[in-house]
């Protein structure tokens, strides 16, 4: 049998089948994509079609020699959903659709999964964009969050849901677009460099606390 995630597969349940976890960027499909999945799911007799909370559309039960089949057809990326690195980076509607939106969350989110989707790091790392107080994207419950808010973004880092679920807390605020992504960009670097294998960001702050990562933004 495949190891977990080789190929992209995950073994399932009954330890027979695999799942595959196209890579969809911040959850935004269109209507061929939606056929697509809908034909290789039909073609290789797929238990399931899923979405995530990852917002992944992932096909279940899937036999192991149809896995490399399955992706050629698909045509698409293999999403990170196991291993230590950016798993994902979910966002949501922001002011491109919803009327409360007060920040572009999508075309954030849609630069921050260009730039970081599977990048490896010392943890597994999620990523959520919001783009209003209401935080649709739960961003208070990832690694790295951000909440657009009339005068700009604010930086939240440390959650996690999980077993020892966390809130995260806020980093900083009142940025612009260019200044949170380098805000990210240096959170990034301070946590690939200093945490420890396995360790999440919300663990390693409660290690070394948040003023280090404030120091770094500086």
């Amino acid at each position: 049998m495949l190891k977990l995630g080789e190929k992209g597969a995950i073994l399932q349940r009954d330890k027979e089948t695999y799942a595959i976890a196209p890579h969809i960027p911040c959850g935004l499909v269109t209507p061929k994509l939606l056929r697509t999945i809908a034909d290789v799911a039909e073609k290789y007799e797929a238990q399931a079609i899923k979405i995530t909370g990852a917002t992944r559309v992932v096909l279940v039960g899937l036999k192991e020699e149809h896995i490399d089949a399955a992706w050629n057809d698909l045509q698409l990326d293999k999403g990170a959903a196991v291993g230590l690195c950016v798993r994902s980076v979910r966002a949501c509607p922001g002011n491109t659709y919803c009327r409360l939106g007060k920040q572009d969350a999508m075309g954030m989110g849609m630069t921050l999964d260009k730039k970081y989707h599977s990048a490896e790091l010392p943890g597994k790392f999620k990523m959520a964009v919001s783009g209003c107080h209401l935080s649709c994207s739960e961003s208070w419950v990832r690694d790295i969050g951000l909440i657009g808010l009339k005068d700009g973004w604010t930086v939240v880092i440390g959650g996690n849901v999980g077993a020892e679920p966390r809130i995260a807390q806020e980093l900083v605020s009142g940025l612009d677009d260019n200044q949170v992504l380098d805000a990210v960009d240096r959170t990034v670097a301070y946590y690939r460099e200093n945490a420890s294998t396995g360790e999440r960001l919300g663990k390693m702050i409660e290690r070394v606390g948040l003023t280090p990562f404030q120091k770094a933004l500086s």
